[in-house]
């Protein structure tokens, strides 16, 4: 299947039709995977281009010896738009943890009529090789194109045989070169995690418990203070085990030892991204780097969601090269040059 999706362009006209996101009930938008009761794959109106990628998923042949591939033209914002949770990310995370992504090629700017933006190739399937199986690959061919004799409007280049050979290629080989990288398809994933902090303010009681009426209140009235101590809203029953990580403090309240939650302060509450990779997973990655800064900060482990985004930028960064002492030295004597006397000019023309 080979398409071109209508990137930028918006499907509001049909959400509206539909009752917007919530009255659409289309199986192919709206499914279940790992485990959620209900995933959507429904993106922002204003572009519907992963959507269109859904809809042909949709369409593979899974009861066949071929089964199907895809080549889709996307631009960029297919690569990292929607936050985690979102449409866009859900596409992501739905194409890629079912193993159907087999590879991404980056093609040169300036390909298509009256426009400039950067464009991409989405290949996926579902009878990848064993070799592929679970993995990757990105293709950078942003640089292997061919100029036109005449441009047609913003259009300068196009692929040659050659070019197009080169890409397939590539593409066949599938070992990584300085145009060839290859990733485990978790490598594009990341928690999205919220960090919470607790509620202090100046004259609370250390030794009871506040209810949410009176949180309220004394939000609205009493100050923050960060050498307070937490505004505590639960005492768990004995026998609960401590687990500060995840909300759960060892406090004495009335002089008793007992395990305490805290009312969140949402001012200081704050969000990372940490990479599925994570050595240790988030606990790890907390303990690493937001409790040497944060001691008292926790996370909801039901609040955490998964994101996938893709960046072309930082796999294939190259870094430029620092000019030389001698060439900065030249363009100060020349800058030097270029402005000798015209400081008196300026002045003498005011003078006068």
């Amino acid at each position: 299947m080979l398409s071109n999706p209508p990137y930028g362009k918006s499907w509001k006209s049909d959400l509206d039709r539909m009752g917007g996101k919530e009255g659409v009930k289309d199986p192919r938008f709206i499914i279940q995977h790992a485990g959620d009761p209900e995933y959507s794959l429904l993106t922002r109106s204003s572009d519907g281009q992963l959507l269109f990628l859904a809809n042909m998923v949709s369409k593979m042949k899974h009861n066949t010896r071929l089964g199907s591939r895809i080549a889709e033209v996307h631009n960029g914002s297919s690569l990292f738009t929607g936050d985690a949770g979102q449409g866009e990310s859900n596409i992501r995370r739905w194409i890629i943890e079912n193993d159907w992504l087999e590879a991404i090629v980056a093609l040169p700017l300036n390909m298509f009529y009256n426009t400039g933006i950067a464009t991409y190739i989405w290949v996926l399937t579902n009878r990848k090789p064993a070799h592929r199986k679970g993995k990757v690959q990105l293709i950078d061919a942003t640089q292997w194109s061919s100029p036109l004799r005449k441009n047609l409007g913003k259009k300068n280049c196009e692929l040659s045989e050659e070019d197009i050979q080169r890409i397939c290629d590539t593409f066949l080989a599938f070992e990584e070169t300085e145009q060839s990288k290859i990733f485990l398809n978790e490598a594009f994933g990341y928690w999205k995690v919220t960090v919470e902090r607790p509620l202090r303010l100046r004259g609370i009681d250390p030794n009871r418990t506040y209810l949410a009426k009176e949180i309220k209140q004394l939000k609205d009235s009493a100050s923050r203070d960060e050498n307070a101590p937490a505004l505590i809203k639960k005492i768990h029953k004995h026998g609960t085990q401590p687990d500060p990580l995840h909300g759960r403090f060892e406090s004495v309240v009335n002089g008793k030892p007992c395990v305490v939650e805290y009312e969140t302060d949402s001012d200081l509450r704050d969000t990372e991204q940490i990479p599925l990779l994570e050595e240790g997973g988030i606990d790890a990655f907390m303990r690493r780097e937001v409790l040497p800064y944060a001691p008292d900060a926790w996370y909801d482990s039901d609040s955490v969601k998964i994101g996938y985004e893709i960046s072309f930028t930082r796999y294939f960064y190259k870094p430029q090269p620092m000019r030389t002492l001698e060439e900065i030295r030249a363009d100060i004597l020349a800058l030097e040059k270029e402005t000798d006397g015209l400081l008196d000019e300026i002045m003498g023309g005011i003078e006068e």
